[in-house]
């Protein structure tokens, strides 16, 4: 009995899925590579040791004297006879510099440097505080404090006056309350955007002033104000007044006669002096 060929399609004769898309994976392969080399090309990799593949480096010593231009071979010996690494520097040099340094040590310290970096970096960030026309005052202090804090800590802050049905027709109200704000708030911010209506709301941006670190300087008393005088100082003496018209000139006062020893007469005994008993 002569055998039955079963129906269908040979999978000699199916066309692969590569053979049907052949483009289709070149594509893919492309996205992939692209990929693979963005991913690469941000982080900038330093060669060590085995992986300098040059075959004469300038090299510099643990101490930063110049060592010379080196093989690649006689520089690893160098560098590991003193238990060091050598760490490719300036990769684009003729010849490349190396360094004979402890690796590990050097990427710990750039770690230390990065993180010091971050850590004085400050990011704005647009803080808001959110107002109503008919606030009272201790809401409105409260408010307002935090609106000094971000500012003082140099973010920018959005103060947002909101209106609610027939308050609509009295947007004096948010001037004059956003106007306040700017007054209390003009030693540690300024305006940036000023006072404006947004829908139903009124918006103010203020931003942080560039002296409100320093702080204001010290209001010094007068000279005259408070202080003592010196007991031993000399006042000084009223100019003379102009004499009137007419009236007579001042004579100088006679001075006093002084008392002079008159000189003892010829003849005369000396007066004898008596001893005390």
């Amino acid at each position: 009995m002569p055998a039955t060929r079963r129906r269908g399609r040979d999978s000699s004769t199916r066309p692969s899925a590569a053979a049907a898309s052949p483009a289709l994976h070149a594509d893919i392969g492309t996205l992939k590579t692209q990929e693979e080399e963005r991913s690469i090309a941000p982080t900038k990799e330093i060669r060590v040791n085995d992986r300098i593949r040059i075959p004469s480096v300038r090299v510099i010593g643990p101490d930063g004297e110049q060592i010379g231009i080196l093989s690649i071979r006689e520089a690893l010996t160098f560098a590991q006879e003193r238990s060091l690494d050598l760490v490719e520097v300036s990769p684009t040099s003729k010849p490349p510099v190396c360094r004979v340094m402890d690796f590990g040590k050097y990427k710990y310290e750039q770690n230390k440097k990065a993180q010091k970096a971050r850590k004085k970096q400050h990011v704005t960030h647009l803080k808001e505080v959110k107002l109503r026309p008919k606030i009272e005052t201790h809401d409105y202090d409260f408010k307002v404090d935090h609106g000094r804090k971000f500012l003082e800590e140099h973010d920018k802050v959005k103060f947002t006056v909101m209106f609610r049905g027939r308050e609509m027709a009295h947007p004096e109200a948010g001037f004059r309350l956003l106007e306040k704000v700017i007054r209390d708030l003009e030693l540690v911010g300024q305006v940036e955007i000023p006072a404006r209506m947004e829908g139903r709301s009124m918006t103010l941006l203020m931003v942080p002033r560039q002296s409100a670190s320093a702080k204001p300087p010290e209001k010094k008393p007068a000279a005259g104000a408070g202080a003592a005088k010196p007991s031993g100082a000399a006042r000084p003496h009223a100019a003379p007044k102009p004499a009137a018209t007419g009236a007579k000139p001042a004579t100088a006062a006679p001075k006093p006669a002084t008392a002079t020893a008159r000189p003892a007469p010829a003849g005369a005994k000396p007066a004898e002096v008596k001893p005390k008993p």
